[in-house]
């Protein structure tokens, strides 16, 4: 059997990330392929409730603690969920990986990029995307959508401007740096044309 394949979808919020999941189910679906759709961090129990601790606003959280947490929901969700799926050859469709802490912790809080990126690497067993869908937008416009929903921003959510300015430039360095693997999408565009856009950048993985 082959292994299956691990898509993940980052970007910053608003970008569109769990709308682009649903479009692009139904339309490997339509193609024959089931593929599960999954969420960072969270997914399984243990990761679902580090992800209601790290987004509550109401806890200080610092930021060595939170690219552990990050990390650690990360480690479960391989363990339990990721690792088995691939190895039944299944199609997994990802709302954030390893790259969201790479530019959230790692550039957004100024821990460092390859020191986060080598906890990331314990806790996953290095485990890498097949491809990863990089929804690229001004931040500006990712909070606009966001305010949009009228939710109440969580704890990361509340951050000054700087701080996704940081993130949106580290992904972009991310994704200069691993073009093969991650491909850019323009996430201002209508969700149609974002799916369209995603069907493009992956169909050297689709089957023929």
């Amino acid at each position: 059997m082959n292994r299956g394949r691990l898509i993940t979808i980052e970007g910053l919020d608003g970008a569109g990330k769990t709308t682009l999941a649903r479009g692009l189910q139904d339309a490997l679906a339509a193609r024959g392929i089931d593929a599960t759709p999954l969420r960072e961090p969270g997914g399984v129990a243990a990761a679902e409730r580090v992800r209601t601790l790290v987004k509550d606003p109401g806890l200080h959280v610092g930021a060595r603690a939170e690219a552990l947490l990050y990390a650690a929901a990360r480690a479960q969700l391989v363990e339990e969920a990721l690792a088995p799926a691939l190895a039944r050859g299944e199609w997994v469709l990802l709302d954030r990986f390893v790259d969201s802490s790479l530019a959230y912790q790692g550039a957004g809080r100024a821990l460092g990029v390859e020191q986060v990126r080598a906890i990331n690497a314990f806790a996953t067993g290095g485990l890498q995307p097949d491809r990863t869908l990089l929804l690229r937008i001004e931040p500006a416009l990712g909070r606009a959508r966001q305010d949009g929903r009228g939710e109440a921003p969580d704890r990361l959510e509340r951050e000054a401007d700087d701080f996704f300015a940081r993130i949106a430039a580290a992904y972009d360095e991310l994704a200069a740096a691993e073009p093969q693997r991650i491909r850019t999408l323009d996430a201002s565009a209508d969700a149609p044309a974002v799916l369209a856009q995603a069907l493009t950048a992956l169909a050297d993985l689709l089957p023929g």
